[in-house]
């Protein structure tokens, strides 16, 4: 794949275009931004469970998945959540004025907000800049991705060529995320954009798989946004149809590899963040308890602050580990290992250098590794630390 966060040249699959343009919401940098199939295009989605969910969702939940779609508008700097009935006649307002624009039908367009909750769209603004948003649209993805962020501190983005029986096709993916992160579904705004070939119901059935170990396993701060989505839209464009098992598999292993990418990206891109958390959990009971004390691990304040603090605290992993309600007789067996080192085995305390493990803890990668010896189930979650800049960053939000 290639290439990752930061500034760089993300190309789109054949027959899709993106753009970003500043319409005034927002001071300096693009606040709204378009992605454009210039043939019918099947897409799905996967949405928030907060109950609180924002007018673009229920919009989205409405329509998706179809074989359709041609556009998706996401505007930055208002979530157009707790909007009442204003904030879906403005998105609605929002969507139409896309469709006017592009000559295509309202429900061919889709909507995606991120921003501060409560806040009407600044409408006038974002209708204003519309015709330059389409006029701008380019076969690479950076505006798009510089449209969409709110507090992160880098664009998202990556693509790869997948080689099926039938040919070519590329894999290009999208995100935003920094902060409100703890999805229970998918996760943030995310957007993954193919030229394969695929029926509607192979794409919801692959999306939701790729991102229940994927986007739904990452989390900065435990709070499930009103705004999370996760989009697959694949126009067909390279003929390349996605329908044999091995042709299934494969792609489906591409779009996994893209998406956990991207998952990765958001949680290293906390708010406040220094230290992406990797903890895995080995040979679990069940798949389940595998995926919950993952999680568990990586939302712990204690162990993000000890982390954070490069102290190899391993106490609070095995207490957060407890209140996961992983058995007791897992927890006796267990072996935990921090940046490799083994700090605790078989219900034993294991001998270390501190000094060195400490050292370890500066990296900007730490990995936490549980093998519970009680089963075949595995499961990974990503998160980060939790710094002094995390509170000072959302004490100042609006």
């Amino acid at each position: 794949m290639s290439p990752g966060p930061g500034l760089h040249r993300t190309v789109l699959p054949a027959k899709f275009l993106a753009s970003g343009v500043n319409c005034g919401v927002r001071r300096y940098r693009p606040d709204i931004g378009l992605i454009i199939s210039e043939v019918d295009c099947v897409t799905a989605g996967v949405f928030t469970l907060n109950e609180m969910k924002a007018a673009p969702i229920t919009y989205c939940q409405k329509i998706l998945p179809s074989s359709e779609i041609r556009a998706l508008v996401t505007n930055s700097g208002q979530a157009n959540a707790a909007t009442g009935n204003q904030g879906v006649e403005l998105n609605l307002q929002m969507i139409s004025a896309v469709a006017k624009e592009l000559n295509i039908k309202n429900d061919q367009v889709l909507a995606a907000s991120t921003g501060v909750i409560g806040h009407q769209l600044m409408i006038d603004k974002i209708e204003a800049a519309i015709p330059e948003l389409v006029d701008r649209a380019t076969e690479v993805a950076e505006n798009f991705a510089l449209a969409i962020l709110t507090t992160d501190l880098v664009p998202k983005s990556v693509t790869t060529q997948v080689e099926l029986s039938t040919g070519t096709v590329r894999i290009t993916g999208i995100c935003k995320g920094s902060g409100m992160i703890h999805p229970n579904m998918g996760t943030m705004l995310g957007y993954l954009l193919t030229d394969a070939k695929i029926s509607p119901d192979l794409a919801q059935s692959l999306l939701k798989q790729v991102n229940d170990v994927s986007f739904n396993m990452i989390s900065v701060d435990g709070d499930c946004s009103t705004n999370d989505c996760v989009f697959l839209m694949a126009n067909g464009a390279s003929e390349a149809e996605v329908l044999s098992e091995f042709d299934i598999l494969t792609f489906k292993n591409s779009l996994q590899e893209v998406s956990q990418f991207l998952a990765q990206s958001i949680a290293a891109d906390g708010e406040g963040a220094s230290k992406l958390l990797e903890v895995e959990i080995q040979n679990a009971p069940n798949l389940e308890l595998a995926k919950k004390a993952a999680r568990g691990v990586t939302l712990s304040p204690l162990i993000k602050t000890a982390m954070h603090g490069e102290d190899p605290n391993w106490g609070r992993i095995l207490a957060r580990l407890g209140a996961e309600k992983v058995p007791v007789e897992a927890l006796q067996k267990m072996t935990l290992k921090i940046q490799g080192q083994i700090l605790y085995a078989k219900g034993t305390p294991q001998s270390f250098d501190r000094d060195a493990v400490k050292q370890l803890l500066k990296q900007s990668k730490i990995k936490i590794e549980v093998d519970l010896q009680s089963g075949t189930d595995s499961a990974v979650a990503w998160g980060c630390d939790l710094s002094k800049k995390y509170v000072e960053i959302n004490t100042e939000y609006t």
